[in-house]
């Protein structure tokens, strides 16, 4: 699909199906507030054994890295924040390519899971994700613990889905009501519904189709009833109403580009 005919577009929320790499150079430079995703790790991952999942689009291939944080980097407004999670096994890939271009970590944040994986070493139940610094942000009025709850979505709508209550905070805290939040990555959408049930606009792009389908019915399905934009005082309360909020399965655009 054109990456300039968006799959889903109501309420300020924007979603692309396409390679980000084709979409991220039609946006103007210095347009979003914000950039919240979750990149490929790097490690072929398929998910437990049985779990039918396929590898993710570009987990083994390192060479989109470079090109898309440098889009990033150059589509963030100044002084402004990049929340994105990394595989650690090529933590020098990452790091080199944001400090290639301009990207500065300024926080790291563990997301601490409600259940324990299987491992090798160690068994896992955690997941890393560094903030990255464009210029000089100002400090957030109440910043965010560096280790935040990771209550498991049920049922799970994507393989490496992530939190909403978690990102829903994150947004929250480091944008005002006004921000566009951008998330190249989108899978089933998560950062896109964080970012409208706080009353921010957002844009995503999303490779697999699949995935690109489930988070237009996500979108599409918390259309009705409305649910107003939440207070900062109320984001606290989505880690422990996550399960709620999350959803089950499916019973003239404002990016202009």
């Amino acid at each position: 699909m054109p990456c300039n005919m968006p799959v889903y577009d109501s309420d300020r929320i924007t979603l692309y199906q396409d390679d980000c790499r084709n979409v991220l150079p039609i946006f103007p430079a210095e347009m979003f507030d914000m950039v919240v995703t979750d990149p490929p790790y790097l490690v072929s991952d398929s998910g437990r054994w049985g779990s039918g999942h396929e590898i993710i689009e570009g987990d083994s291939d390192p060479s989109w890295v470079l090109p898309v944080f440098e889009q990033i980097a150059r589509v963030l407004k100044p002084d402004s924040l990049c929340l994105t999670f990394y595989g650690w096994p090529h933590a020098d890939i990452f790091f080199s390519a944001w400090k290639a271009v301009g990207l500065r970590p300024v926080s790291t944040l563990v997301f601490l899971k409600n259940r324990i994986a299987f491992g090798r070493f160690t068994r896992s139940q955690h997941e890393l994700a560094y903030l990255l610094a464009k210029g000089s942000p100002a400090k957030p009025k109440n910043a965010v613990g560096d280790v935040l709850h990771w209550h498991q979505a049920k049922p799970q709508l994507h393989p490496h889905q992530k939190p909403l209550g978690a990102i829903g905070r994150i947004i929250g805290t480091y944008t005002d009501e006004d921000a566009v939040i951008l998330d190249p990555f989108a899978g089933s959408g998560t950062t896109l519904l964080a970012a409208r049930r706080l009353g921010r606009a957002a844009g995503g792009v999303e490779i697999d189709e699949g995935h690109c389908d489930t988070a237009s019915l996500r979108l599409a399905q918390n259309m009705l009833p409305y649910l107003p934009p939440l207070t900062p005082e109320q984001l606290s309360l989505l880690d422990v109403i996550e399960p709620i909020l999350e959803e089950p399965p499916m019973t003239g655009s404002f990016f202009q580009i």
